[in-house]
């Protein structure tokens, strides 16, 4: 299926390096192969295409060279700009990896001014409807069912969608975690995602994490970190700029694979509308060049929203997120008193009616995440 950022991707490929990253199986490859009519993949994961790479010997009659998991190569980002600098960008070259690319560009030889850089995510609603034609309703039950990784969400099968998370889960574990960093306590870190999977959309507790598990606080934020890298969560983290009272320091853990999560409608259809979100914003940032942030917004009292939208140092939207209640959280107008110009939404899974009250709207999740960022 055609993907959200093919025609973005293809324009920049003309001036630039593009670093395209997000987590394994979500269709970097697939997506790479369809910027161009003609191309060489080379996998640095294959030693047959890793000897080609070494050794330069590449076809250069095709529009696009694309390199998958070239950031396992020892100094590659001197690697690959010796390449750019020598060649030019005829043809053009494209770097995909399932690891954040990020975390390897920091340090060492710069790529600056020599790329531009992608994420793509699993599927949403909004890519679902207009990709694929779906209804928005249809999308968001598989969502919430299945997950949004392609080929679990394609096949409509949760049994499949079980077998095919267990592989994927270990080949992460077993495979990228080692190229990125040396743990040896797989065990453990297998038990922390299965504890992140039971807590999402609660406030983490490094000390209680740490109990769990029998090691040290910094032990614990330090596999967090490294989940994280990996695209197998996302953290978001309290908003305080502004906020009275506003002091806890807690993040969020939120999974990019929905149909990992364990728990009940409200915890999946929560998942769902976070991996959405950070799929707008990702988008808005890699595009455009914006600054973004998603955060959640408590305070001492504990009054709460699911999420704050941030572009460029401006909040522009808070969410709530609900299963069945159809009256306004209180918390909405209690923090659009100190945010004014942020738009209140509460969206609500088993909603009959629109609502307004205020500036306050409320409307269907499915209807709100055919664009979440509208009218901000």
């Amino acid at each position: 299926m055609k993907r959200y950022l093919e025609k973005y991707i293809k324009k920049d490929l003309r001036e630039k390096i593009i670093l395209l990253s997000g987590p394994r199986q979500v269709g970097k490859t697939t997506l790479a192969k369809r910027l161009a009519p003609s191309n060489v993949y080379l996998n640095y994961d294959a030693t047959s295409d890793r000897k080609i790479i070494h050794r330069e010997e590449w076809s250069r009659d095709v529009p696009l060279i694309i390199f998958d998991e070239l950031h396992k190569m020892k100094k590659w980002k001197s690697w690959i700009k010796g390449i750019y600098d020598t060649e030019g960008n005829s043809p053009s070259l494209l770097v995909t990896g399932s690891a954040r690319l990020d975390t390897y560009k920091k340090g060492g030889e710069s790529l600056a001014g020599r790329f531009f850089s992608f994420r793509l995510h699993p599927l949403t609603v909004k890519e679902t409807c207009r990709y694929l034609n779906e209804k928005p309703k249809t999308s968001l039950d598989k969502l919430i069912k299945l997950g949004g990784f392609p080929e679990p969400y394609l096949k409509n099968s949760e049994t499949f969608a079980k077998r095919w998370r267990r592989i994927h889960t270990d080949i992460i574990i077993r495979e990228d975690l080692l190229d990125l960093d040396r743990v040896r306590d797989i065990k453990s870190i297998e038990i922390l995602i299965d504890l992140l999977r039971t807590r999402v959309g609660s406030t983490t507790s490094y000390t209680s994490l740490a109990n769990d598990l029998q090691v040290s606080i910094h032990t614990v934020k330090h596999w967090l970190q490294i989940l994280e890298n990996l695209y197998i969560i996302f953290p978001i983290r309290p908003y305080h700029k502004n906020i009275a009272r506003s002091i806890l320091k807690e993040s969020k853990y939120y999974l990019y694979d929905t149909g990992a999560v364990e728990g009940d409608t409200g915890a999946r259809l929560e998942n769902t509308v976070a991996c959405a979100l950070l799929r707008e914003l990702h988008f808005i940032e890699d595009t455009t060049g914006s600054k973004v942030a998603i955060n959640y917004l408590r305070d001492k009292e504990k009054h709460e929203v699911d999420f704050l939208l941030v572009i460029d140092n401006r909040p522009v939207k808070m969410i709530e997120v609900k299963v069945s209640d159809d009256k306004f959280s209180p918390s909405l107008f209690r923090f659009h008193n100190f945010l004014k110009n942020t738009l209140p939404v509460q969206i609500v899974y088993n909603l009959k009616h629109k609502k307004s009250k205020g500036q306050a709207k409320m409307e269907p999740v499915h209807e709100f995440l055919k664009d979440p960022l509208k009218t901000f």
